[in-house]
């Protein structure tokens, strides 16, 4: 036999094998896709739109009644500050220290805590006066925040978030964010509310809905439509920020340098 012959013998001796383990591949790859769409994708609608400064690199927000609470970032224009939320004007702020990047903020037993980026502080103000009060150190990096009413959920740009005794800023436990058995990564800004943790992801107008036992993702809010990316001037005006009145029951969101902040309610839920 030609040794061409002898190859082509091979092959066909070998082609019922290699079927099977492109058809287990296949049938394996459509499984992990089922999974994926498992999880529910909620559509959200624009209930009202408000003014909000175009130069406020949004990393936190937080809302009670009429008044927004942010915090912005950038080193050298890193603030937190009170806003007025009909009209978006600035009623009172607080500059951090040029040598810090202002991250997530979160409002507990009247005191506002807000991360900072690389920096392994959580400054800490009076709610009222946004007067300072003291610094926490941790370690790692610091991005986004919320609460429960009892502790702190911090995000660090990982699949991770700590949960975290708010007076003392120890970490109680660690939360692994995942859909299905894949980790989800660039967790930033939080809130907290209805009994589940919400989080943006960085880069992606999605924002992921989370046990806060489990840390499974259970629905995913497709905020695409807001503010479309394609209308944005830079890639780095990404949505980021994500807040809810509880008195009203009103969800608010906004983004990295968005000349307007959004109330949104969530669809096909």
């Amino acid at each position: 036999m030609s040794k061409a012959a002898q190859r082509s013998a091979f092959i066909l001796a070998a082609l019922p094998s290699i079927l099977l383990a492109v058809s287990a591949f296949l049938g394996c790859s459509s499984t992990l896709a089922d999974q994926r769409q498992d999880t529910p994708v909620h559509r959200v609608r624009v209930v009202k739109v408000y003014p909000h400064d175009a130069n406020a690199f949004t990393q936190g927000l937080e809302v009670e009644g009429e008044t927004l609470y942010e915090g912005t970032g950038k080193y050298g224009g890193s603030t937190l500050r009170r806003v007025e939320l009909s009209s978006g004007e600035t009623k009172l702020y607080q500059k951090l220290p040029q040598n810090y990047f202002g991250e997530g903020i979160s409002i507990l037993n009247g005191k506002i805590y807000q991360l900072t980026w690389k920096e392994r502080k959580c400054a800490v103000y009076e709610k009222e006066s946004l007067k300072y009060i003291r610094y926490f150190d941790y370690s790692g990096q610091g991005w986004g925040l919320a609460n429960d009413g009892k502790h702190l959920y911090m995000s660090d740009g990982t699949s991770s978030i700590r949960v975290v005794d708010p007076d003392t800023f120890k970490v109680i436990r660690k939360i692994r964010v995942k859909e299905g058995r894949k980790s989800i990564d660039n967790l930033n800004e939080l809130e907290f509310f209805d009994g589940h943790l919400y989080a943006n992801i960085w880069y992606k107008d999605y924002i992921a809905k989370i046990d806060p036992e489990s840390g499974a993702i259970v629905a995913w809010i497709d905020c695409s439509n807001v503010y479309p990316a394609k209308t944005r001037p830079n890639v780095e005006h990404v949505l980021n920020g994500i807040a809810h009145d509880a008195e009203s029951g009103r969800l608010f969101i906004t983004g990295k340098r968005w000349p307007r902040l959004y109330e949104i309610e969530i669809l096909d839920k």
